[in-house]
This record gives structure tokens, sequence and C-alpha cells, in this order.
């Protein structure tokens, strides 16, 4: 999508998300402090789906060596305006799923952060309460890499961060080496991704799990959990939780 074709608004979306994303200094400092348990400097993380960097940055600020995955024009050009002269950050302008290739992204101009690949994550947004008024309004075909083919380029990371609205399943299928710790994004629209992300994990490695809850930055229980008790703990939110993040931790 060259400039002249951008969405009207898409600058005005991203801006907001600039102001929502990177300028809260009490949100940055939680997240640095829940990443701090799994990162420490020059580890090597992947941020997939990483709308305007705000991960980017607390990586950064923790030390870590960033490989970042944003397929939107607009977020994109945004994480180069904040990262483009620092040598540790790599962007590449793709999607990640379970085949090298082509997606189809669903573009919400008005709300870039739900921008998705996924049709069904717009099939079960529509009607459903906490998601009026949103619309996906355009496409554009990105290319598309796979998590394998990103640690065989870059090497293995200490961490995955995953957030492409509804595709995480299909992130999680392009992976076939365990990562000591992988997060996925998780909504009440759709639980059944995360049930399919659950038991792609559960064959990779012995995980154990957590959960954080919007953007709380911080865990819900006080030990990590087996992926079924996570299941149940999922299961069990109401509609009105919306979303949050699976943490999922390698036991050895």
């Amino acid at each position: 999508m060259s400039a002249a074709a951008y969405p009207k608004g898409m600058a005005k979306a991203v801006s907001r998300s600039l102001r929502v994303y990177h300028g809260d200094p009490v949100r940055n400092a939680a997240m640095d402090a829940l990443y701090a348990r799994f990162l420490k400097p020059g580890d090597l993380a992947f941020d997939i789906g990483a709308h305007v960097g705000d991960r980017v940055s607390s990586f950064r600020r923790l030390g870590a060596r960033v490989v970042a995955l944003e397929p939107q024009p607009g977020p994109a050009r945004a994480i180069r305006l904040i990262h483009g002269r620092d040598p540790l950050v790599t962007l590449i302008e793709a999607a990640c799923g379970d085949n090298e290739g082509v997606v189809t992204l669903q573009i919400n101009s008005a709300n870039p952060t739900v921008s998705t690949a996924s049709p069904a994550f717009v099939g079960a947004a529509q009607g459903a309460g906490g998601w009026e008024g949103q619309v996906w309004d355009h496409e554009i075909v990105v290319p598309c890499t796979t998590l394998d083919k990103l640690i065989w380029r870059h090497g293995l990371p200490a961490l995955i961060k995953i957030d492409v609205e509804g595709f995480e399943a299909h992130v999680l299928a392009g992976l076939t080496k365990a990562v000591p710790v992988i997060s996925f994004e998780f909504t009440t629209i759709q639980r059944d991704v995360a049930e399919a992300c659950l038991a792609l994990l559960d064959t990779l490695g012995p995980y154990r799990f957590n959960v954080a809850l919007g953007e709380s930055q911080s865990f819900e229980l006080a030990e990590p959990a087996s992926a079924e008790a996570i299941g149940g703990f999922l299961r069990d939110l109401p509609h009105s939780a919306n979303s949050g993040d699976v943490y999922a931790m390698l036991t050895s």
C-alpha cells in the first residue's frame, strides 16, 4: 500500500496509538518489570505483531536485541522513526504464520491495533459486546514468514511475544522448537484460538502458564499452572474481560 493509497484517518489512528502505547510511564515501568523476569542484557526477543513498538522499546530498555514484525505500513513507519537508528532492532515488514508466502490483512483504519489476517476474528467481533463500531474497511496483501524461518535467520530467542488478533495459532503452528518464554494474546470472543495455542505449545515442550489480563502487566496466578488449568481459567472469564496475554514458560 502506497502512502497515497493509505486509508483515510490511518495517520491519526497511528498517532493515537503512539500516545496510548508509549505515553504512560507507569505502564511502561510495569511492562519493564514483567519482562525483566525473562530477559537480560544481550538476549534476543521476537515481537510478532509489534504495532507501534511499545514492547520493542521495553525489550531495548532491558538491553535485549529485538526482531520485530509489523506488516502494516503506518505502524511500521512509527517503529522506524523510534528505532530506525538502533542497530540492535531489526524491523521486518511482514506477517508471521504457518507457511511462508503472503497473507491478506484486514485493515481497521480507525483502529489499526486490531487489524488482522484472520477472517474468523473479524466475524467473531461482529455483534460482540465491546466491539461495537469496529470496521475492517481495507485489505492489503503482505509477505508472511514463520517463526522457524526467523529462528534460522536470527537465532533462538529467549522470548517470543505474539499479538496478531486471532492469528496466534497460525503463528505457533510455524514453530517446531521450544523457546524459553512465549506469550500470546487471547480474546474472549475467540477462546478457541487460545485453546489451540495451548495445545500447540504442549507439543513443543514442558511449559507452565500464567495470564495477564488486559494491559495490567501483572500475573493473575500466584504460581504457573498447567495448560489444562489455564484453559479452564480462560473459559471461566467473563466476556467483559475482553483480552489479555498467556505466558508460557519452559520448565526444563
